[in-house]
């Protein structure tokens, strides 16, 4: 056996080298240097200032009588939080925020000298209100979806803990749920009511069906790495994940109540723990679908890890010269590799490798399957060796097999597409890179692997620099710098657009777009704070063909616009351009706007556009969708709030994203809602379309939408003012361009329904699902049968072949608590499907996000106002704010389980007046009720695999303690 200590004579050189180490002592002489005098702090302020005002703290008459001072460091101590430009300067600004009342804010000047010393000042200002100003009162509910919960023990003081800390306590959760927590190390995250006697272990009990997933979102594993955990009543160990990332999975393997553990493995971070039926059509990360066999975990060699090393790192040169050493000292043994390349590891004996399991190695005592065990002894093992200095990677040495790998495994939480029939679409045409649909929007990520390939050349619109972010004005790049100063507002609103128009599909990643054949042309014109409307129109122009700013045209106009944007006024100029373009023979979608209000919104009420407004996953109009006489289509939105399909996730629109920004960029796919995602569904229907008829111009694609050709009618019978002329209908719609252009495609028969899976959760007693032809030959609903008597099944608006809609009532007269599934068989003349449906009885699954800041913003001066602390009562946060001075405010509401005095941070809870996709300003002239709206969890799907907890793309929102 190597010997242990030659590893330190072998170390020794190697530190040395890397600290710089060796060499003599300083000086000479006898005399000590003198004394270093410390700096001495001088901050000065105004007395006063008004909302809006630049004030300029100024420390340059701090002063170092013995050397100089080296820098300078301004912190606020006290009073709403601002944003202080230039505080590593002498001289720093903010800009006054909004108050109701005369308001006194400090702040802290550090400055330190040449020879490190340090010396503060402080100084305070007050900021007074308007005098005489009209003041008024806003109130209204925020709303908690009733499928989300809360950990009983987040590092929030003003959540009371409720101990979940083992086996015996542990929380009490529904089926299904998305639930928000925090766990920590002892001495790890913010100051809090965990951080000093951390909290290492939340444990949960629920009902599982056999197949149900338990997903863990780590929110932000760069600070802390969690694991889970599921067991018996009695902690058994039964199944575990416990990787390093940001995504952990567990499956039941029968119906039963089990265990559910989430452990601090290091760090500190919040989480959200989602418990979900597996999404009908594509697995996803393991995920079974309905009738298959369980996933098996990928089989490894116990006891074994693959092992490379930073290059040029002491450990890389020590294993070089002592391999066996430096493996032995990491608690293995080299059994093979070499110099410049990986190295194959074997753990030492059982007693010795355990003893490194560390905290862990009890854990693993809970597991009664010795090669489960085994397994996870190697996968903890490997876990610590990622951890070690030096180390650049550690793996599973895995044992191979043939393995399938399903194309766009993300697919199946799309549920926004068989709403609209687009896979009976898909059977006639995937779009053709013929087509190019232009997105005016903040830009696109070129290299998201679900974007790559899919583009062709587009341009930035934006002129301000400062607005722009990426340091000049128009220019031939429009990739979507995101926001760099604040990470969590970028909202890559342009990617997410854009990937539901065009997404590749059919590539074994992620997501598909409604044409993935087709091309984006992607045109930069606003940015996360919005843009003008003159940069947009000069999009408009060059997406056209027409003369722009640019003096370029593009190789080919685009043949589709799509904006899902608005604000704007009505303005003759601009009407002008778009019936240009329109005349171009360029057909232009828009957003009908998320101000949930009948009055014209701009672009999209233009004539010559087509104004999209959005449904839900039942089918109908959304809360915060704009509705009135200029809404010429609708489709799928989302709502957040809802979580319809029973997947664990609200159900927003499903399409690319990313979080972070610069350095810290990571591609994703994000749940959003918002017209502005309802837009793009049409616009990529109409690119299907083209793709069979590439002469459908703007006139013929107004009358096929007039006649009813390309939507399935919702509401009052025709037109109306909530759904235009109905839901864009994807397969009806390539039908009639193939019946213009005087041909048709006959496919096989086929029944579809526009959900697979129903979930009626423990307080919903009807829902409703649609049965349509996929295909073109007829076909006909023959028998309906449920597999539960508590299920019942009605039609209520069909046809003489029995497709139309029916509704699905459940009854749980006498059933005990708990969960419950069954199946509705629908057998056709064609084909027979089934839909899976779930039940709750008993306690709801939630309603309660625990406690919630509800922020009153003020836009112009990026300050918060005023806080309201909310809890919950039956699922509803009831607020209220009084002696607001009028003005324009924003309203915003989120949890901090971390208590790092953030709102809205990954993993926390998040919501927005109307929507987080773009929150809607509110005009205080009068006394406000009922401004009602909802706050839910905001998840992703992150490139790698699974699912990530999602920053809230929006300003930093600090709340006050």
């Amino acid at each position: 056996m190597p010997q242990a200590q030659l590893l330190p004579s072998l170390l020794l050189p190697l530190l040395l080298a890397a600290c710089g180490g060796g060499g003599g002592g300083g000086g000479g002489g006898n005399n000590p240097p003198p004394a270093n005098s410390p700096p001495l702090a001088r901050a000065t302020a105004p007395e006063r200032a008004s909302p809006g005002d630049t004030v300029i703290l100024d420390g340059g008459d701090s002063t170092d009588r013995d050397g100089s001072i080296a820098s300078w460091a301004w912190e606020q101590a006290a009073g709403p939080t601002v944003t202080l430009s230039g505080a590593e300067g002498p001289e720093a600004s903010f800009t006054a925020p909004q108050v109701n009342t005369l308001t006194e804010l400090s702040f802290v000047l550090t400055v330190t000298d040449d020879d490190g010393a340090e010396a503060s000042a402080q100084v305070a200002l007050r900021v007074a209100p308007p005098a005489g100003a009209a003041r008024f009162s806003i109130s209204g509910t925020v709303l908690a979806p009733a499928f989300q919960d809360v950990d009983g023990d987040t590092n929030d003081p003003a959540n009371a803990p409720v101990d979940n800390n083992s086996v015996d306590t542990a929380q009490r959760i529904g089926n299904p749920v998305t639930l928000g927590g925090y766990v920590n190390q002892p001495g790890s995250g913010a100051e809090g009511q965990s951080s000093t006697g951390g909290d290492e272990d939340d444990f949960f009990v629920a009902d599982l069906l056999a197949g149900q997933t338990v997903t863990l979102l780590v929110a932000e594993p760069a600070e802390g790495d969690a694991d889970l955990y599921l067991g018996d009543l009695a902690g058994n160990v039964l199944d575990f994940s416990v990787e390093t990332g940001d995504f952990e999975q567990v499956v039941a393997p029968e119906d039963g109540r089990y265990t559910i553990n989430v452990f601090a493995f290091d760090g500190a971070t919040n989480y959200i723990l989602a418990i979900g039926n597996p999404v009908a059509g594509n697995p996803v990360a393991g995920i079974p679908v309905a009738g298959a066999a369980l996933p098996q975990r990928p089989p490894l060699v116990a006891g074994e890890a693959i092992v490379s090393y930073e290059p040029d790192s002491p450990a890389s040169q020590l294993a070089e010269l002592a391999p066996d050493d430096l493996a032995w000292h990491m608690g293995m043994r080299q059994r093979g590799g070499g110099p410049g390349r990986a190295r194959l590891l074997a753990t030492l004996e059982a007693g010795i490798e355990r003893a490194r399991l560390g905290a862990a190695a009890g854990r693993g005592e809970r597991i009664a399957d010795l090669e489960l065990r085994a397994r996870w002894e190697t996968l903890i093992q490997i876990k610590r060796l990622r951890n070690s200095p030096g180390v650049r990677d550690a793996s599973p040495n895995y044992r191979l097999r043939p393995l399938f790998t399903p194309d766009d495994p993300a697919l199946g939480y799309q549920w926004h597409y068989p709403l609209i029939d687009l896979p009976a679409a898909w059977d006639v045409s995937t779009g053709s890179s013929e087509v190019v649909v232009a997105v005016i929007d903040t830009g696109i990520l070129a290299d998201h692997p679900d974007i790559r390939g899919q583009l062709v050349p587009g341009y930035d619109f934006i002129r301000d620099p400062q607005v722009a972010g990426d340091g000049d004005g128009i220019d031939p790049d429009p990739e979507d710098t995101g926001n760099t100063q604040e990470a969590g507002a970028s909202s890559y609103h342009g990617t997410h657009v854009g990937g539901t128009v065009a997404a590749a599909g059919n590539n074994g990643t992620g997501v598909a777009g409604v044409a993935y054949g087709a091309r984006l042309m992607p045109l930069r014109a606003i940015s996360d704070e919005g843009g003008t409307s003159y940069d947009v129109a000069q999009a408009v122009r060059y997406a056209a063909g027409l003369a722009n700013d640019s003096g370029r045209l593009p190789e080919r106009p685009a043949d589709i616009i799509n904006l899902s944007l608005g604000g704007e006024g009505f303005s003759n100029i601009t009407q002008a351009l778009y019936r240009e373009v329109r005349a171009a023979g360029v057909i232009v979608v828009a957003a009908a706007g998320n101000e949930a209000s009948s009055q014209p919104g701009y672009p999209a009420s233009y004539e010559g556009v087509i104004s999209v407004s959005a449904v839900d996953a039942q089918r109908r109009a959304t809360s915060y969708s704009n509705r009135g006489a200029f809404i010429d289509v609708a489709a799928p939105g989302g709502d957040g709030s809802r979580d319809i399909a029973g997947d664990g996730y609200p159900d927003g629109v499903l399409s690319t994203g990313a979080s972070g920004a610069g350095a810290s960029l990571d591609y994703a796919y994000t749940f959003v809602s918002g017209t502005s995602m309802a837009a793009p569904h049409v616009s990529g229907v109409i690119a299907l379309m083209k793709s069979i008829n590439p002469d459908l111009g703007p006139a013929a694609v107004d009358e096929l939408l007039a006649r009813g050709e390309l939507t399935a009618d919702l509401g009052s019978p025709g037109r109306d003012d909530l759904y235009g002329h109905g839901l864009i209908d994807a397969r009806r719609a390539v039908n009639a361009a193939l019946a213009s252009r005087g041909d048709s495609v006959q496919t096989e028969a086929r029944l579809s329904a526009s959900s697979g899976s129903l979930n009626f959760g423990s307080e919903r007693d009807s829902l409703e699902l649609v049965l349509a032809s996929g295909g073109s030959s007829p076909v006909r609903v023959q028998q309906l049968a449920v597999s539960q008597p508590w299920l019942n099944v009605s039609a209520s608006d069909i046809d003489a072949n029995g497709l139309g809609r029916y509704t699905l009532v459940v009854d749980r007269g006498g059933l005990a608590d708990g969960i419950y599934s069954a199946t509705l068989t629908v057998q056709s003349s064609a084909n027979t499907l089934q839909v899976q449906v779930q039940m709750a009885v008993g306690d709801s699954a939630g309603s309660n996000l625990g406690t919630l800041y509800i922020l009153l913003f003020h836009p112009d001066t990026g300050s918060v106002v005023e806080q309201f602390v909310g809890r919950a009562e039956d699922g509803r946060y009831h607020y209220r704010f009084d002696n607001v001075i009028a003005g324009s405010y924003r309203l915003f509401a989120g949890t901090d389980a971390d208590n790092d005095l953030l709102i809205c941070d990954p993993g926390e809870a998040c919501g927005a007046w109307l929507t987080t996709d773009r929150p809607a300003t509110l005009q205080l002239d009068s006394d406000r009720d009922g401004v009602d709206f909802p706050a839910d969890y905001l998840v992703s799907i992150p490139v790698s695999q699974g699912v990530d907890a999602a920053p809230a793309q929006l300003p930093e929102l600090s709340r006050r303690q």
